[in-house]
């Protein structure tokens, strides 16, 4: 894809850019940020100059998808996406300190606003591996971004192991065997995955699933947006999950086929 690290999956890269672009779009379109997977509302009710804020965030979010598209200008467009995630991520902070006064002290609260900061963190650190590629930080953007979304996998494994009904709600009726059992088994996946990227075990590919999973959930997250064609977060999600699963998808093709595979047999096993 590029000079220093042409490795890079350009299906990943332009997924990324094009989501970050219609995310930008429809904050444009609604002159608000989207509450879901920009959180500013988390700092407080009567922000000023919040609108303002909602346009410029959109024109920045469109700026930087769209100079992620054009080769001579991408490291910029990375490294404008990392930070416009990175501030929607700090976002969330505030909701440590609200959530457990508000509706009581418990560990899966807890979890599920580390979830949801993780929601950002992991498109962070996509954008980081994609800046880094250009120079000789990709080593350490890597490892950066293979404990983020690791994480992220596992916190969203848990949140859906330790929320089944809640989340099953989410699972179109028409879909066969039942919503909890759609939740208990993702959750498995994030979970397996999780643990895959961060132990290194096989971590291309599970990292590649962990992508192909997250665009697959769009079967649920495309009809949502239709049937709710006025509601800002139906279509923020879509764009959300679509820049996620660029992410992870850059960030999978950044990892080796060499590393990616246990050290028992890049190195030949130690028994006779």
């Amino acid at each position: 894809m590029n000079e220093t690290n042409p490795t890079l999956a350009r299906g990943g890269v332009y997924l990324f850019a094009l989501a970050t672009i219609a995310a930008g779009v429809f904050d444009l379109i609604w002159g608000e940020f989207e509450a879901a997977h920009q959180p500013i509302g988390a700092l407080g009710d009567n922000i000023p100059g919040q609108k303002l804020f909602a346009y410029i965030t959109a024109v920045w979010m469109i700026i930087a998808g769209a100079a992620i598209l054009w080769r001579r200008t991408r490291r910029g467009g990375a490294l404008a996406a990392a930070l416009i995630y990175l501030v929607f991520g700090l976002f969330w902070l505030p909701r440590f300190y609200t959530a457990p006064r508000a509706l009581g002290f418990r560990l899966t609260l807890i979890v599920g606003v580390l979830a949801g900061m993780f929601t950002q963190l992991m498109v962070v650190a996509g954008a980081l591996v994609l800046f880094a590629s250009f120079s000789n930080w990709s080593y350490k953007s890597r490892t950066v971004a293979r404990w983020v979304i690791g994480l992220a996998a596992v916190l969203f494994g848990l949140v859906h192991l330790t929320a089944v009904q809640g989340v099953a709600g989410m699972v179109p009726k028409w879909m066969p065997l039942g919503g909890s059992f759609w939740v208990i088994l993702s959750g498995i996946a994030f979970l397996l995955a999780g643990l895959s990227i961060l132990f290194g075990i096989l971590n291309r590919l599970a990292a590649h699933l962990l992508a192909l999973m997250i665009v697959l959930f769009e079967i649920i997250l495309i009809p949502m947006a239709f049937a709710n064609s006025g509601n800002h977060i139906a279509w923020g999600s879509n764009a959300y999950s679509l820049a996620a699963a660029g992410a992870v998808w850059i960030f999978a093709s950044s990892i080796s086929l060499d590393s990616a595979l246990p050290a028992v047999v890049r190195h030949g096993s130690a028994l006779p």
